[in-house]
């Protein structure tokens, strides 16, 4: 009981900033001694700070609480089908450290086990923390995840499965190890700190070399009985279409993702079509960041495809929209760097197609937190067991009170 109040208490002080003991006891229920032992143990290992005198309402003025985003630091990873993107953040995920690495395809999974180690060393030794700072390691991971156990299913643009990820990792550092997979932790991150703060019910889409889905559902992450909610880059949208990673056939993924749409820059080429694309002698070399600049540059070929994907991607997201009906749908991964040549087909369809008028309203937005999106939500996996109340969450964390 005394832990989950101390949750309480402490995301309390989170959520408001800066509050005062009374305050916190009247939110929180409990009574003023209680509070004042559990805040004087936060006190002790630097987790809160005392702030500046508050307004008083008679009496004396209170003091006012605060949290001490520097006292702990927290390992979050990005682990994808090309690239693992690490950082290491404060308790307000404010980025203190980063590293990126890219990786060849047929990676063996001890080669990506032994990458990741790499990364984390690099953060934690290029940081300086030290390591009874650190509270723990979250990871979001592309593809299949049984977050209980810490494993990678099956990672698609891998071609890799049953990877032990919480086992290999806590047995390097000695630390607490958070798995999710990579849609479901970016969802996380814009909940806490990006463009789904204050949402109860939104739909992360991150579009890179596959497609995913987070989903947040009354405040929570929607896992589904097998932990496959939200693979949404593995729905049909082509009964007879191209063969997918996952061994079907007309995935989303293979119309709108980002390995489509360079696929689709290809195909144009070698139908003739006349683009500034042409000028990059090694095809292999075309990326959808270039597809990107060269729309910019008034391409009529680059911005056709880029406004197509949108569509393409519109139609997965207007099915999720009929089906869950969230109150915003943000966009991330490489793919949303398009802006509105990607976003604004999605929103005319959302606007046209949707089965009510409110949910014609359904806004879509860019991701808030950008390239650290996943990795930031990859973090936050840490700090949400730490300023979880809930009973039966992780209870990893073992800061010493």
């Amino acid at each position: 009981m005394k832990s989950m109040n101390r949750s309480v208490i402490l995301h309390l002080i989170r959520k408001h900033k800066q509050i005062s003991r009374a305050e916190i006891a009247k939110k929180a229920h409990l009574t003023p001694p209680t509070v004042t032992n559990i805040v004087n143990e936060l006190l002790e290992v630097g987790l809160v700070k005392e702030s500046k005198v508050g307004e008083s309402k008679g009496g004396r003025k209170p003091i006012l609480l605060s949290m001490n985003s520097k006292s702990f630091y927290v390992v979050g990873l990005d682990i994808g089908g090309q690239k693992i993107r690490g950082v290491l953040t404060d308790l307000n995920a404010e980025v203190e450290e980063s590293v990126s690495i890219n990786f060849q395809k047929g990676l063996s999974k001890e080669d990506l086990l032994s990458n990741i180690k790499n990364v984390i060393t690099s953060l934690i030794a290029n940081s300086k923390v030290e390591k009874t700072k650190l509270l723990g390691i979250g990871i979001g991971m592309h593809g299949m995840v049984d977050h209980h156990q810490g494993v990678a299913l099956f990672a698609p643009n891998l071609q890799l499965t049953n990877i032990p990820l919480k086992k290999e990792l806590e047995e390097e550092f000695d630390l607490p190890v958070y798995v999710e997979n990579d849609a479901r932790a970016f969802a996380l991150g814009e909940a806490w700190f990006g463009n789904g703060y204050g949402f109860e019910n939104l739909v992360c889409i991150n579009v890179g070399i596959g497609i995913g889905a987070g989903i947040v559902m009354n405040g929570q992450l929607y896992h589904g009985k097998n932990n496959i909610a939200g693979e949404i880059g593995h729905t049909i949208v082509d009964i007879n279409g191209t063969k997918c990673t996952c061994g079907n056939y007309g995935c989303l993924e293979t119309v709108a993702s980002g390995r489509a749409l360079v696929e689709k820059a290809k195909e144009e080429l070698s139908n003739g079509k006349s683009s500034l694309l042409q000028d990059v002698v090694n095809k292999d070399e075309i990326t959808g960041e270039l597809i990107f600049q060269y729309a910019q540059k008034g391409d009529i070929v680059a911005k056709d495809i880029l406004v197509q994907t949108g569509k393409s991607l519109g139609v997965g997201i207007l099915n999720l929209v009929n089906f869950i009906n969230p109150e915003r749908v943000i966009i991330g991964g490489g793919v949303s760097k398009a802006g509105s040549y990607i976003l604004d087909p999605i929103q005319s369809l959302i606007a046209s197609r949707a089965l009510t008028e409110d949910a014609r309203k359904t806004e879509i937005v860019p991701s808030k937190l950008g390239n650290y999106a996943t990795s930031i939500g990859a973090v936050t996996l840490v700090l949400f067991d730490l300023f979880s109340a809930d009973p039966v969450g992780k209870g990893q964390l073992t800061i010493e009170f």
